[in-house]
């Protein structure tokens, strides 16, 4: 064996990593080039638009951490709302019928009295309670009844307000669909 032949395969394995290693390196150059090319104002644009994108998210998260903070505050307000605003399932449609009959002879106006249809709405500790009633007078005594609904220590929805048809008397009839709820 001659001393050419035992390092012919040494010589080709040091040639292939050399190989190799050219490669990388002109693979390395060419990506250095690349962004060598965008050039300094765009680097300065993408950071800051990287910049403003990290404010912005910055902000959510401590929006989200404030909302997070203010949850309990939020629970006691809501049943501060519930017992304050809803009526007992007791005592509510005495109250609600004798408040409404208090605001309409304050008004000046006439009703037909008020029907009432119960919903229970379960898991949620209320009762929906929807009343139809009709109510006639001229418009000022109109818009003093809805406005001593809006102010009345009782929570009232007014779902439907519609114009009714006349009767023999002279001033405006209205169909009135109101809801409340009730404590269980």
């Amino acid at each position: 064996m001659t001393p050419n032949q035992s390092s012919s395969p040494w010589k080709k394995y040091v040639a292939a990593v050399l190989s190799l290693l050219f490669m990388a390196d002109f693979a390395l150059a060419f990506f250095v080039w690349q962004g060598g090319r965008e050039g300094p104002e765009t680097k300065r644009r993408q950071r800051d638009r990287l910049g403003l994108q990290a404010k912005l998210l910055k902000a959510d998260v401590e929006r989200g951490e404030k909302i997070k903070a203010s949850l309990p505050q939020v629970g006691k307000d809501c049943d501060g709302f519930y017992k304050a605003d809803f009526l007992p399932a007791s005592a509510g449609y005495s109250a609600i019928l004798a408040e409404l009959t208090e605001i309409t002879h304050k008004a000046g106006l006439k009703t037909s009295g008020v029907s009432f249809q119960q919903k229970e709405l379960k898991g949620h500790g209320v009762t929906e309670i929807a009343m139809k009633t009709t109510v006639e007078g001229d418009y000022p005594a109109l818009i003093e009844f809805i406005h001593a609904l809006e102010r009345s220590k009782n929570f009232y929805l007014l779902d439907n307000l519609t114009l009714a048809s006349g009767g023999s008397t002279p001033g405006i009839k209205l169909n009135l669909d109101l809801r409340t709820f009730f404590r269980t």
